[in-house]
């Protein structure tokens, strides 16, 4: 038998996860949003059909699965405030940045709890999600939250929670910066007289396409990289400038000032 869902939270990730799940066979009327914008439940009701309220606790009444999709500064207000309609311990997965599992055990006042690290890509069904259970967590419990994150991209499971905060920095933050190599690699060549419209073109397919490369390849990146890399050629003359200004530190320097980031936004936000 299908597990009803609750939703606390209608933003964009839960958006998302509803339309992952409905698209293979969900039914909606198993799945109900909480949220205080009338006009956000509105939106989903007439896109999906599936059940709105503004009250969370209306809302998690009977629900076997409870994702928590609200903002990391609001995550202790809510989850005390749901603490005594959990009572019978049903499956909390947490989908916001910075809070640990185990605060939110506490916060339920025991529930288990998967936490999971979602990122951007996954509006449009093709993001990368890690997750992490506390020891409450079940077998079939971890199987229900990597079926409904598979929802939305692929989903890897890590040991340490600690871990979480490195995948925060690398694939929670990650698109940033892929983003931010497009954006540059088409102001280059914009600056070198391409067209703006020519140039991001050509900024974003290679960038789709080197992807899609790496994501199926057998190869390593590094591999991928050397195969392009004519010795002599207009690539070398590119990396070569690249690396000469330090790139490879510069770029682990920042994913590094991510990862601590995270760790401080859990400290900030938790017990």
């Amino acid at each position: 038998m299908p597990h009803s869902l609750c939703f606390i939270g209608g933003g964009n990730m839960a958006r998302s996860l509803i339309g992952g799940l409905i698209a293979r066979g969900r039914d909606a009327k198993l799945i109900i949003v909480a949220d205080p914008l009338p006009a956000q439940l509105e939106a989903l009701r007439s896109q999906f059909g599936v059940r709105g309220t503004s009250s969370n606790l209306e809302a998690v009444t009977g629900a076997d699965v409870i994702v928590l999709a609200v903002k990391p500064q609001e995550m202790r207000a809510v989850t005390t405030g749901l603490a005594p309609a959990l009572a019978r311990k049903p499956l909390l997965i947490s989908v916001a940045a910075g809070i640990r599992a185990s605060d939110i055990h506490e916060w339920s006042g025991g529930a288990p709890v998967v936490r999971c690290m979602p990122n951007r890509p996954a509006l449009e069904g093709c993001g990368m999600t890690g997750l992490f259970a506390t020891e409450e967590v079940s077998a079939d419990h971890r199987r229900i939250a990597a079926d409904l994150l598979s929802a939305v991209g692929k989903t890897l499971w890590l040991e340490q929670e600690s871990q979480m905060d490195v995948v925060t920095a690398v694939s929670g933050s990650g698109p940033a910066y892929f983003f931010l190599v497009i954006e540059m690699l088409e102001q280059a060549g914009i600056e070198l007289g391409l067209s703006p419209e020519t140039s991001r073109q050509l900024a974003v397919e290679t960038a789709y396409g080197s992807g899609r490369m790496a994501r199926e390849s057998s190869d390593s990146p590094a591999t991928l990289r050397q195969q392009v890399t004519s010795r002599g050629g207009t690539t070398e003359a590119a990396l070569r400038v690249l690396e000469s200004e330090n790139v490879r530190a510069i770029f682990s320097a920042a994913v590094a000032a991510a990862a601590r980031r995270s760790a401080e936004l859990a400290d900030e936000f938790g017990e």
